[in-house]
C-alpha cells in the first residue's frame, strides 16, 4: 500500500481506505496519510516536495497540483541536490497524474429502485463516462471500445454499494425452526377449538416456509379430513409426498388411512405399503394396514403384519392389544390376558390397553377385575373419554344406576365437546326419570356434532317410545341426511323399520329392512327381524327363506390356532432370549391360570410386581363398587380433575344452559402442595 505525506495545517494523522469489490482496473484501494511538517525527534522530516512554485499547501487531488515551499534558499542551491530533487518531483508529479486519471470516487446508491432513479443513475454514468473519456491518453482506447467491460460497468453501476434494508429483505434467509414448533401448536390449539380456518392458514403458511418439513402436510391433512373435505386432503399428502422426496413414513400412511376412509382399499394398501419401504421401523404403518385386513376379513395376512411390526420395531402396546382382542375373538381368553398383559408392560400409561382389558373381563363377567381396570385405565389417562364412558355405561347396565351417572358426568365435565357422553347419559336418565330432561341432554349434544349420527338415532328412539311417531321419523331422516351409507346408517334403516312395521306399514317396513341389508348385509337382528314380519303376517314360508338366506350368504371368518406356535419367536422382543422364552416361560403360557389375578398384575420397569388387579375366582360376579384397591374416586377427581364431587349435578346443569360455542374445558392441571402453598403466602 502506498503512502504520501503532504504538508497540510492538521496536526494529526488519518487514513483513507477504499474498499471495493469492483475489478475495473481504473479503480484500486489507496491509503494516502497525512503528517505534520514541524520536526520531532519520533517522527523524522521527510524530503519536502520540491517545486519551481513556492506554495504553501497541497490539495489531494488537484488538476494542476501546486507544489510546496523549499527549504532552502536560491542562494545556497546545490547543482547535485537540484537533480536529485528534480527526479524526485517528476517522479512524484507522474505517480500524482495517474491518481488524477486513476481514482473514481463513487456514493453508495441511495435512491429507491423505480423509472427517476434510473434515470438519475444512467446519468451520472454518462457523465463519469465522458470524464473518462477526456482525462484518458490519446494512445489508450476508452472503454466503450470494449463492449464487455462497458457492460460490466452498467450492471456495476446498477449494484448497490450499502443498502442493509434493500440486502436484509432480499436475503430470502428462514426463520429459526423453533417458530415451526411454535406455529404447529398453535394450530394444533386452534383445531382444538374448531377454528379450522386460522388453523389452515397457519398449517399454509408453515408449508411454504418448510416445504420439507412433513408435520404441516399431516397436520393440515388431518384437519380437511376433520372437515369432510377428503379431496383437498389427499392433494395436501400428494404435494407432502413430493416435497419430502418420498421419505416421510408419516404422510404416507395417513394418505392411506383417508384412501381407506374412502373405500379405496387397493390404493391403501399401496400407501402403506410406501410407508413401510420409507421406514420399516414405522410401527404406526404397519398396525394401520393390519386393521386394514382385518376389517376385510384377512385374518392371517393381519397376523403377518403385526408379526412384521413386532419384529422390526419391537414391542408396542398398539400391536400387542390387537392380537390380544383377535385371541379374545377366537376365544383364547388366557392368551389374550398374556397379551394385554404385555401391552400394559410396553406402556403403563397406554389407557386403551388397560380399557380393552377391563371390557374383556366384563364380557367373562369378572365384574370386579373389570372395575379395577377400569380404574387402571382413568389413572393412566384421566380425561380420557372413552375410559370414563364405557366405565358408566358398564355400572349402568349391572344396575349401578348413581355410580353410572356420576362416572358419565365426570367425563361430560372433562370432555364437554363429547356428544357421546351426553348421548348415553341421556339414555340412563330415560330409564330413571320423565322425558324433559333427557330431550335437554338430546338435545344439547346434537348441538355439539350435528354429524353425529347415533345422538339423532337414540333420540328417534326415545320419541317413539313416547308416541311421538312423525318427530321420531324426522329424526330417523335427519339421520340419514347425514350419510347413508355407514353403519350407523344401517342401524337407523332397521329401527325405522321396527318403527314402520308397529305402525302397520309392512311394506314400507321391507323396504326399510331391504336398504338396511344392502349396506350391512351380516346382521343377524335385521335378517331375523325381517323374518319375524314375514311369520306375523302368516308367510312362515317366506320366513324361512330369509332365514336360511342369511345362513347361506353370512361369512364366517376361521382364525387358524397353529399360527401361535410360529409367533412365539416374535411375540415379546423384550425378553432377553428366545431360547429362554421357549424353556420357562412355554408352560405357563398355555396353562390356564388357577385365578385371574397373576394374569392381570404386571410387572414394574425395576422387576418389582404390582398388587393383583383382579380377586379369586370366588367372588368374581360380586356387584359391589369398592374393589378393595383402595381407588377413592372422589379424591381421585378432586386432586386430578380438580372437580367437587359434591357438585356435580350442579355443574352438569350449569353446562346445559351454557352455548356450545362458548364452552371452556375444566382447569384439570395438578400442582404439587408445595407450590400451592407457596403461591398462597405470596398473595
Amino acid at each position: 500500500m502506498s503512502q504520501f505525506s503532504f504538508t497540510s495545517s492538521s496536526s494529526s494523522n488519518f487514513t483513507l481506505f477504499y474498499h471495493s469489490q469492483n475489478h475495473n482496473p481504473s479503480k484500486f484501494h489507496v491509503s494516502v496519510p497525512f503528517r505534520t511538517s514541524q520536526p520531532s525527534p519520533s517522527h523524522p522530516i521527510l524530503p519536502p516536495l520540491c517545486s519551481r512554485e513556492p506554495s504553501s499547501s497541497s490539495p489531494l487531488l488537484e488538476e494542476k497540483p501546486e507544489t510546496v515551499e523549499t527549504s532552502q534558499s536560491p542562494s545556497k542551491f546545490d547543482p547535485q541536490d537540484s537533480h536529485d530533487n528534480d527526479e524526485v518531483a517528476d517522479e512524484i508529479s507522474t505517480t500524482k497524474k495517474s491518481l488524477e486519471k486513476l481514482l473514481v470516487v463513487r456514493r453508495p446508491v441511495k435512491d429507491s429502485y423505480g423509472e427517476d432513479g434510473d434515470a438519475k443513475r444512467e446519468e451520472i454514468s454518462k457523465f463519469e463516462d465522458s470524464q473518462e473519456r477526456n482525462d484518458l491518453p490519446e494512445d489508450q482506447p476508452s472503454s466503450s471500445s470494449f463492449p464487455l467491460d462497458a457492460g460490466l460497468k452498467k450492471f456495476a453501476m446498477k449494484m448497490p454499494i450499502f443498502e442493509p434494508n434493500r440486502l436484509e429483505s432480499g436475503s430470502g434467509e428462514k426463520p429459526l425452526k423453533v417458530n415451526l414448533d411454535l406455529a404447529l401448536y398453535k394450530a394444533k390449539i386452534l383445531a382444538r377449538k374448531f377454528q379450522y380456518a386460522d388453523a389452515e392458514k397457519i398449517l399454509q403458511q408453515c408449508i411454504d416456509v418448510w416445504p420439507e418439513d412433513g408435520r404441516s402436510y399431516v397436520a393440515l391433512g388431518k384437519i380437511l379430513s376433520k372437515q369432510s373435505k377428503l379431496n383437498e386432503a389427499r392433494t395436501v399428502y400428494e404435494k407432502g409426498c413430493q416435497a419430502t422426496q418420498a421419505e416421510n413414513p408419516y404422510i404416507w400412511q395417513c394418505w392411506a388411512i383417508l384412501e381407506n376412509r374412502m373405500g379405496n382399499l387397493r390404493r391403501a394398501r399401496e400407501l402403506f405399503d410406501a410407508a413401510t419401504v420409507a421406514d420399516k421401523k414405522h410401527i404406526a404403518a404397519w398396525h394401520g394396514w393390519a386393521v386394514l385386513e382385518l376389517n376385510q376379513g384377512n385374518i392371517k395376512k393381519a397376523r403377518n403384519l403385526l408379526g412384521k411390526g413386532l419384529k422390526f420395531c419391537g414391542g408396542n402396546e398398539y400391536v400387542y392389544q390387537t392380537l390380544a382382542l383377535l385371541e379374545a375373538k377366537a376365544r383364547r381368553y388366557e392368551r389374550a390376558r398374556y397379551l394385554f398383559k404385555q401391552a400394559t408392560r410396553c406402556n403403563r400409561k397406554s389407557c386403551a390397553s388397560w380399557l380393552a382389558w377391563a371390557q374383556l373381563e366384563a364380557q367373562l363377567e369378572n365384574n370386579c377385575a373389570a372395575r379395577q381396570l377400569f380404574e387402571k385405565a382413568v389413572q393412566a389417562s384421566p380425561k380420557n373419554r372413552f375410559a370414563w364412558h364405557v366405565w358408566g355405561v358398564f355400572e349402568a347396565n349391572l344396575g349401578n344406576i348413581d355410580q353410572g351417572r356420576k362416572l358419565l358426568t365426570i367425563g361430560h365435565m372433562v370432555n364437554p365437546r363429547d356428544p357421546v357422553l351426553l348421548q348415553s347419559l341421556a339414555l340412563i336418565e330415560y330409564k330413571n326419570s320423565g322425558a324433559n330432561l333427557v330431550r335437554v341432554l338430546f338435545w344439547r349434544a346434537s348441538q355439539l356434532d350435528p354429524r353425529h349420527q347415533p345422538v339423532w338415532i337414540a333420540w328417534g328412539w326415545m320419541e317413539w317410545k313416547e308416541g311421538n311417531i312423525s318427530t321420531a321419523r324426522e329424526l330417523y331422516q335427519r339421520a340419514l341426511s347425514i350419510n347413508s351409507t355407514t353403519e350407523s346408517a344401517a342401524r337407523c334403516l332397521q329401527a325405522w323399520g321396527v318403527l314402520e312395521q308397529k305402525s302397520g306399514n309392512f311394506s314400507a317396513a321391507r323396504r326399510l329392512f331391504r336398504s338396511s341389508l344392502n349396506i350391512n348385509s351380516q346382521s343377524y337382528i335385521t335378517w331375523m327381524t325381517w323374518a319375524n314380519l314375514e311369520e306375523d303376517q302368516g308367510n312362515s314360508v317366506c320366513a324361512e327363506e330369509i332365514r336360511n338366506l342369511y345362513f347361506q350368504q353370512r361369512t364366517e371368518v376361521v382364525d387358524d390356532e397353529s399360527w401361535i406356535m410360529g409367533f412365539l419367536d416374535v411375540i415379546d422382543p423384550a425378553i432377553d432370549s428366545i431360547k429362554r422364552l421357549l424353556n420357562l416361560d412355554q408352560n405357563s403360557y398355555y396353562k390356564v391360570k388357577e385365578s385371574t389375578s397373576n394374569t392381570i398384575a404386571g410387572d414394574d420397569t425395576d422387576g418389582n410386581t404390582e398388587e393383583s388387579a383382579a380377586p379369586s375366582s370366588s367372588n368374581v360376579n360380586d356387584n359391589n363398587t369398592d374393589t378393595g384397591s383402595g381407588f377413592d374416586l372422589d379424591d381421585f377427581i378432586r386432586v386430578m380433575l380438580s372437580l367437587d364431587p359434591s357438585k356435580l349435578e350442579v355443574q352438569l346443569q350449569t353446562s346445559l344452559k351454557d352455548s356450545p360455542n362458548t364452552i371452556r374445558t375444566t382447569n384439570g392441571v395438578w400442582r404439587p402442595a408445595k407450590k400451592t402453598s407457596r403461591a398462597s403466602t405470596k398473595i
